[in-house]
């Protein structure tokens, strides 16, 4: 089965075909990272008026990339929430259009929900001991989805059962990465430049306060980044090298808050399996450290690639062929929601 993805929720664009759930066959996605750039973070109505201009060719470029033909398409899969308003208009009401011409099936998908599925699909990655193939995760698992928007902790028991455990109570945490990185003069988008210097940097120079919360899975991260910027503030004058060790600090302070509340969320739940997605996926200190820790406690972690971490088409493709099995299809009236978990 052939199903066309759609994921317009932020600022990337993307569409992508994958065959039966897991081969993806082309996956397009256009960065808006030069435009929102001078402005540190996602200005929502430039993100839509690109969206705008974007959409049509970057769904031609995934069918000429699959080298199928657009009536070979059995559905059109397409985020409608959680996101930006204006940016979710725009790929749902293709979408439609689309499923309308076409007289195929549209799948609504949650967006959250497709950053868990990016680790089902082909040439994921997992620091399990054997090379792990779709399929091969077992349900149910603590998924956590960190990424500019969210830092989200769920209890998943199959494609359509997702228990919200716990969320952000302020700033997500890539969010909590861009601004740092702009208190630090890094660029845009922060999460990447941030880690990239750490790796020059001694992470236990500064002692930035980790806000564990107790015992809830609820996160918060506004406090982290008061104290950076009171932190800068106070140093004045400092070299690259600081630069490194600041940046460094600053990331340990994050990755250890998430480390920790999905490690508990785990030993709450009883499961052993836990999946991760977003953007902040992608962070190479969260990767190491995590796969520590769970060798230290029998935990299967499983990531998706790098390049599925970011928003892309291909996880709501994927996930869109599970949803369209248990006939959770959508009418030409589908309507975003922006809010919904």
């Amino acid at each position: 089965m052939l199903i066309l993805g759609i994921e317009t929720s932020c600022d990337e664009t993307s569409a992508s075909v994958v065959r039966d759930g897991c081969l993806i066959l082309s996956n397009i996605v256009s960065s808006q990272d030069k435009i929102h750039a001078p402005f540190g973070g996602v200005v929502p109505e430039l993100a839509s008026r690109a969206q705008i201009e974007n959409i049509g060719w970057v769904v031609k470029e995934a069918i000429d990339v699959a080298k199928i033909s657009l009536n070979k398409v059995d559905a059109v899969g397409v985020t409608y929430g959680p996101g930006l308003a204006g940016s979710l208009l725009v790929g749902v009401e293709f979408a439609k259009s689309l499923a309308y011409s076409l007289s195929i099936p549209l799948v609504p998908i949650n967006h959250i929900h497709a950053h868990l599925y990016s680790a089902f699909l082909d040439g994921s990655s997992s620091t399990s001991s054997r090379s792990e193939q779709r399929g091969e995760i077992e349900f149910p698992y603590i998924g956590m989805v960190i990424s500019g928007g969210h830092t989200t902790l769920f209890y998943v028991e199959d494609f359509s059962s997702y228990s919200l455990l716990g969320q952000t109570r302020d700033d997500a945490s890539g969010e909590a990465f861009d601004k740092g990185a702009k208190i630090l003069q890094l660029g845009y988008p922060g999460g990447p430049a941030i880690d990239r210097i750490s790796r020059e940097g001694n992470s236990s120079e500064v002692k930035f306060p980790r806000a564990y919360l107790g015992n809830s899975f609820d996160f918060s991260f506004s406090g982290l980044k008061t104290a950076l910027l009171r932190y800068m503030e106070k140093r004045g004058e400092f070299q690259k090298r600081d630069t490194a060790d600041i940046a460094a600090s600053f990331q340990e302070a994050i990755v250890d808050v998430l480390i920790k509340k999905v490690i508990l969320a785990a030993e709450k739940k009883k499961t052993d399996t836990i999946v991760i997605g977003g953007g902040v996926a992608s962070n190479t200190r969260l990767r190491e450290k995590l796969e520590g820790e769970a060798k230290g406690r029998n935990l299967r972690i499983h990531f998706p690639q790098p390049k599925l971490c970011t928003d892309n088409g291909a996880m709501v493709a994927g996930l869109s062929y599970w949803m369209l099995e248990k006939g959770r299809t959508a009418s030409l009236d589908l309507d975003i929601q922006p809010n919904v978990f």
